[in-house]
């Protein structure tokens, strides 16, 4: 379809949003490449939808819905329009006009939404990555503090399951690190839960969930012992299954 100047001007919004039909974005490009102004005006429309993203991609308050439900009883309705015969006859271009310049708004606040939510997604992934990184390079740390310590003893063992074991301690660190290799997968509903025998007394010193080596939590100072069972998901206070390994401590 034919357009005036001024009704092809008007597409740049829509354009710059990608809510053309095929047959107008094809039509508008083509016009693109002849027209300097237009040109600016998709480049400023893109730039203004990525500052509505980036803007609406914060919380919103939980209490703007009940202002607004509120307010929307105290608002004055207007009358319905009524057309004027005396008025001059609407042009089909200002028709045209007055019914893209909705269309543009609602294909503005849709991008704008759209960009939002990505934005707002990749954010968080973004923090969640890092997080996990942070997580990781303190593990790593912690680890190689004890490995590393110049009064780091090891002392090895086989947990009832065949597991091979070891343990070394470091008293300068105050800090020990557990490593199993060949552990079974624990049965659906358990997990591997190490523990630290202070005279006598099992305390809780973190999880094993697969080969690996983890910082026992707790201080082993005064340990005697390391402890392996096999324990209900999340963990007990206290063993509740007989131990798969009880290994003594490196003096």
């Amino acid at each position: 379809m034919n357009r005036g100047a001024s009704d092809v001007h008007g597409l740049a919004a829509p354009y710059a949003l990608d809510a053309l039909d095929a047959g107008e974005r094809a039509e508008f490009a083509a016009h693109l490449a002849e027209c300097e102004a237009c040109r600016q005006d998709v480049a400023d429309f893109r730039a203004t939808a990525a500052r509505l993203a980036a803007s609406a991609a914060r919380s919103v308050p939980a209490s703007m819905k009940q202002r607004t439900l509120a307010a929307v009883d105290h608002v004055r309705q207007l009358p319905p329009g009524v057309p004027d015969s005396a008025a001059a006859p609407v042009s089909w271009r200002g028709a045209r006009r007055r019914k893209v310049l909705p269309m543009t708004l609602a294909a503005s606040l849709a991008a704008a939404a759209s960009f939002a939510g990505l934005a707002a997604r990749e954010h968080q992934e973004k923090q969640q990555l890092e997080q996990r990184a942070r997580r990781s390079e303190q593990r790593l740390d912690a680890v190689g503090g004890v490995l590393a310590a110049p009064d780091a003893r090891t002392v090895h063992g086989r947990a009832a399951n065949g597991a091979l074991t070891s343990v070394v301690v470091s008293d300068l660190r105050n800090s020990a690190v557990f490593t199993a290799s060949g552990l079974p997968a624990p049965p659906t509903g358990k997990t591997y839960q190490l523990w630290l025998d202070h005279d006598g007394t099992m305390r809780p010193a973190g999880y094993i969930r697969r080969d690996g080596t983890v910082v026992l939590d707790g201080d082993t100072a005064d340990a005697a012992a390391v402890g392996l069972t096999l324990e209900p998901a999340g963990g007990s206070p206290h063993p509740t299954t007989a131990p798969l390994l009880l290994m003594a401590l490196p003096a």
